[in-house]
């Protein structure tokens, strides 16, 4: 099963399940080490860099936010 389908599985789950998902999910983070953390972090860096470099993304200045 790929990410793509399971995200549509997850999100046609009625909202209590959902928020039950996304509660595991995110408390499986919390048992993440430093190391693991930063390198999910450079990850998502390296993601954002590459949309602006394709230009599905767009920045917003720093005093427009």
């Amino acid at each position: 099963m790929t990410i793509e389908e399971i995200k549509r599985e997850a999100l046609s789950l009625d909202p209590e399940t959902r928020a039950d998902l996304a509660h595991v999910l995110l408390a499986s983070l919390d048992s993440l080490s430093e190391a693991e953390v930063e390198a999910l972090w450079l990850e998502e860096a390296a993601r954002r860099d590459a949309e602006l470099d394709a230009g599905t993304a767009v920045s917003i200045p720093a005093d427009e936010v």
